[in-house]
């Protein structure tokens, strides 16, 4: 028999009025709230050891000052009207946004894991993918040297940069985008292997093919086919193609840069939703 709902509520007995649009405003409020949390706590840690900057800007300091000094003499590399070192100045800055996300996503988290610190995350109400944001967010901030260092060695080189302040906005943009997206992949393998010495090895395999499966340092109009290919699935050729438009004063984008940052974006969303229903595994 069902028991006919009373006309006067019982003394703090409140009927719940929960709508799904205020339920859905709290937890997009959450996850960045949380992501900002995780990511200041990650950039903290810098503090601690600012040298990690320094051995990072080493090695695109080699490629611009040993690599592109060589092969623009050579002018073995069809560039058009831009200068070899111009074409390249991009793809070395993606590059070591590159090589700075692989080895830093993955290898955090097994060390974290191994600390404990996972499991104490995992145990708190923080979502999941809050924090593999924050990682991410963390990540592209680290990344923000890189820039620097490059326009630095740049400019000593005479590398005809556009130093317009929208310009130089737009391409710190693209690689907090860049190293998000590069991170989050890391991150995915750090949950998938869990060992340090399989991360390691594996952050390798995969770097070296990424960047020269892309248009950092030739056109893709040398590639054969089957690169081609490989080539415009590859995030890191939107990330060149999006700072090669922005950062140089007469470079150009093959696709525009709205279309590099919103495929940068999307395979942002999409490994951060992979990576949200993997993360618990590191723990296992």
């Amino acid at each position: 028999m069902i028991q006919p709902e009373p006309d006067v509520h019982l003394n703090g007995w409140v009927k719940p009025k929960a709508t799904h649009r205020a339920s859905v405003i709290s937890t997009i409020i959450q996850i960045f709230t949380k992501t900002f949390v995780i990511a200041e706590m990650e950039v903290r840690k810098l503090r601690h050891d600012p040298t990690d900057l320094i051995v990072r800007a080493v090695q695109p300091s080699l490629w611009l000052l040993i690599f592109g000094q060589v092969f623009s003499r050579i002018r073995a590399i069809p560039t058009g009207e831009l200068p070899y070192l111009d074409f390249m100045t991009a793809g070395i800055l993606a590059q070591s946004v590159l090589f700075v996300a692989i080895f830093t996503g993955g290898m955090t988290l097994i060390w974290e894991r191994d600390l404990g610190v996972v499991h104490k995350f995992l145990a708190s109400p923080t979502p999941r993918v809050a924090m593999v944001l924050g990682k991410s967010l963390a990540c592209g901030v680290r990344c923000l040297s890189q820039v620097l260092v490059i326009y630095v060695l740049a400019l000593i080189l005479g590398v005809n940069l556009n130093l317009h302040p929208l310009a130089f906005i737009q391409v710190l943009f693209v690689v907090m985008l860049g190293a998000g997206c590069f991170c989050t992949f890391s991150l995915i393998i750090g949950c998938l292997v869990k060992t340090r010495e399989r991360m390691t090895g594996i952050g390798q395999l995969l770097t070296m093919p990424l960047f020269f499966a892309s248009n950092a340092i030739y056109p893709i109009s040398m590639m054969p086919d089957w690169l081609k290919f490989l080539s415009r699935v590859n995030p890191l050729t939107y990330q060149v193609d999006g700072l090669r438009g922005t950062m140089l004063a007469n470079g150009t984008s093959i696709y525009g840069f709205g279309w590099d940052c919103a495929i940068l974006l999307l395979t942002l969303i999409g490994l951060t939703l992979i990576c949200g229903r993997l993360y618990p595994r590191v723990a296992m």
